[in-house]
């Protein structure tokens, strides 16, 4: 059954409104408190977990704390075994919401897009609990221009991304025609600084350190885009949009779509984007995508191999074009479903879906969220095949008491593999099961 749902989800083309996060309302706040086993590859954790919010004018501030311990009475190695994980307990610290004139995020950025998201589509700097990582976005809207802007880790090089856009007719004595004086025009500027993200060649040694012998440099790419909203008001946007993208020593791509949104349907409300890609060889649309933190480099020392993206990329020497899909359904304090899906024409191994779901409806006393990511899908038989392209999220859980939630949580996740020097050289995937126990407070101030 579930996998019937799903396929239906994909075949309307279902997409992750990437930009959202929940977040209390202004002076609003709740605390979250679970207890819980938690069996990460068949061996059992007693876990603890504090997930406090609160919300105050345009501030907002949410902590995320998880202690795992071994049967020994032993916190489990990987929670707190490098200084980033100490720095993850602060989920997010942000001023203002998204689509708000500044916005401000630092912390865990779960599922973010820049601009159109034809260069980065549903980014997760965090795709792991063992390696999280924390990063920055700040976007600033001045009116008549402004940019958006990622750094996805601090302590560590990475990924460095920024869109600056102008309406250009605002400034003209034309400002006040219809549709025309809104054309917006952007420029993107974004690379993976990390030093495994372009290993051209490379061993690993006796100790099973990782030795880059040629290192290609920084994954850069630069775009241009073109967007002209036909219809913009409070409840209605309609929006087509150009995108040309170049990736820095490799190939390039052009995309072109449209995106609707309707808010005016009171209860529900519709977001749904299609877009048509055309690409050359050597050029992978959205190359920043949900997995990205995983495919970057996978090091294998026991056999002495690694491979990258840019491995597969070099592969490519066909032009390669294809579609692009997304929809967000959204019935106020009932349920979201939102998801996306894309594929190349002539290459087996390139969809990619992302799919989330969250069913809370008020006074009901359950909750069911989920949430699947799935990259290099070769076929509709691949689709749902948990494997090292895989990440999956589910919980359900039941209310006895108003503040009390019993619920059962299903992970399918990734954990990293470290060299002699305990440095992330690749990730594996991680199974966690856990019954919890938790009790949620919200409160006003």
């Amino acid at each position: 059954m579930i996998k019937i749902l799903l396929t239906l989800l994909i075949i309307v083309s279902i997409q992750i409104n990437s930009q959202t996060f929940n977040y209390p309302k202004p002076d609003e706040g709740n605390i979250s408190a679970g207890f819980g086993i938690n069996w990460i590859d068949g061996k059992p954790h007693y876990r603890f977990g504090f997930q406090p919010e609160i919300s105050f004018m345009n501030f907002g501030v949410g902590l995320d704390l998880n202690l795992d311990f071994e049967s020994s009475g032993k916190i489990r190695y990987e929670n707190f075994n490098e200084f980033s994980d100490y720095l993850s307990i602060i989920r997010y610290v942000r001023y203002g919401m998204k689509d708000e004139p500044v916005y401000l995020r630092l912390g865990s950025l779960g599922y973010y897009s820049l601009g159109h998201g034809t260069i980065m589509n549903n980014y997760n700097n965090s795709p792991t609990f063992d390696n999280r990582r924390i990063g920055l976005i700040a976007d600033i809207n001045f009116g008549k221009f402004g940019f958006e802007s990622i750094y996805s880790s601090f302590g560590q090089s990475g990924i460095l991304g920024v869109r600056g856009y102008i309406l250009p007719i605002q400034f003209t004595s034309a400002a006040e025609l219809p549709i025309i004086s809104n054309l917006e025009i952007g420029v993107t500027l974004i690379s993976d600084f990390n030093n495994l993200a372009r290993v051209d060649s490379g061993y690993f040694d006796s100790k099973g350190e990782f030795k880059v012998v040629k290192d290609g440099g920084d994954v850069s790419f630069v775009g241009i885009d073109f967007g002209l909203p036909l219809i913009k008001t409070a409840s209605t946007k309609i929006l087509l949009y150009l995108d040309y993208n170049k990736m820095i020593d490799f190939g390039s791509g052009i995309a072109t779509g449209v995106q609707f949104n309707l808010n005016g349907l009171g209860l529900i409300s519709l977001s749904t984007k299609l877009e048509r890609r055309i690409n050359n060889g050597k050029y992978i649309p959205a190359y920043f995508n949900s997995l990205y933190e995983i495919e970057r480099f996978k090091g294998i020392p026991t056999s002495n191999t690694y491979f990258t993206k840019v491995d597969f990329l070099n592969s490519l020497t066909e032009d390669l074009n294809g579609y692009y899909g997304d929809l967000l359904i959204r019935v106020l304090n009932l349920f979201d479903i939102q998801g996306s899906y894309q594929r190349l024409d002539k290459a087996p191994n390139s969809g990619i879906l992302n799919i989330r779901s969250a069913i809370e409806p008020e006074n009901v006393p359950f909750v069911l969220r989920a949430g699947y990511d799935k990259i290099n899908i070769k076929d509709e038989k691949d689709l749902f095949k948990l494997d090292d392209r895989s990440y999956l999220f589910a919980e359900f859980g039941y209310k006895p008491f108003e503040y009390l939630l019993v619920s059962m949580i299903y992970n399918w996740t990734f954990t990293p593999i470290r060299d002699k020097n305990d440095l992330v050289i690749g990730f594996e995937p991680q199974k966690r099961i856990e019954p919890r126990v938790s009790f949620i407070y919200p409160f006003k101030f």
